[in-house]
């Protein structure tokens, strides 16, 4: 079984020790760090699916972490629980605001942070094969985009390569240069679509074939 990773980003050493023996117990792959900064550069080498983050630290508190971590986008998809010993509804709506996913008070019950992690990661996993439907029905996208823009001057060079093997058989100079200038004018659209999509910048979708979209270039 593949243990899942979880970063725990607490200044205080006893409280540290004791959550990462929690989770290390119940077979996840754990990191720790002291604080927001401390969590960032753990981060290079360690790619965590939960972070469980105090919110009061020295240097980079809690907040400012999930901050950051919710603007970035190739870190964004990363669960966070805060960890924290305010109380107040409006508090911890604050927390909220900040990115968090979830949060849980002190003192921290084992048994409601191990649930609390079980729920993080069902919902981690949803939104990861989320990310992959996404990304298959965006290859689908593409795939249709390149297969209509690029049929019709594709087909275009075949025919002129045909003609012009047979042009060149029997030395038909006039029709040899017709042929060429179709093949350069086909060239010339697919640069063109190509120049398109490495342009684009506000793609919009179409309808083609029933329910399958493409962009429009």
């Amino acid at each position: 079984m593949v243990k899942r990773n979880i970063l725990i980003v607490e200044d205080e050493e006893h409280t540290r020790y004791l959550l990462e023996r929690l989770l290390t117990v119940n077979n996840y792959e754990v990191q720790t760090a002291e604080n927001g900064i401390d969590a960032l550069n753990t981060m290079t080498n360690f790619k965590p699916e939960i972070i469980l983050a105090d919110w009061n630290m020295p240097e980079m508190d809690g907040a400012e972490l999930c901050s950051r971590i919710k603007s970035n986008p190739d870190l964004k998809h990363i669960y966070f629980i805060m960890i924290t010993a305010k109380t107040s509804t409006q508090e911890k709506v604050v927390g909220l605001d900040t990115g968090a996913d979830d949060y849980i008070t002190k003192p921290v019950e084992n048994e409601e942070l191990l649930a609390r992690i079980r729920s993080g990661l069902r919902i981690y996993d949803l939104q990861q094969e989320l990310r992959q439907l996404e990304h298959e029905k965006a290859l689908l996208e593409m795939a249709a985009t390149l297969g209509h823009q690029m049929n019709n001057p594709l087909s275009a060079v075949n025919m002129a390569l045909i003609s012009l093997k047979r042009n060149i058989q029997n030395k038909n100079f006039d029709e040899i240069e017709d042929d060429l200038k179709l093949i350069q004018q086909s060239v010339q659209r697919m640069q063109e679509i190509t120049q398109k999509l490495m342009m684009l910048k506000d793609p919009k979708l179409v309808t083609y074939l029933g329910n399958l979209k493409m962009l429009k270039l």
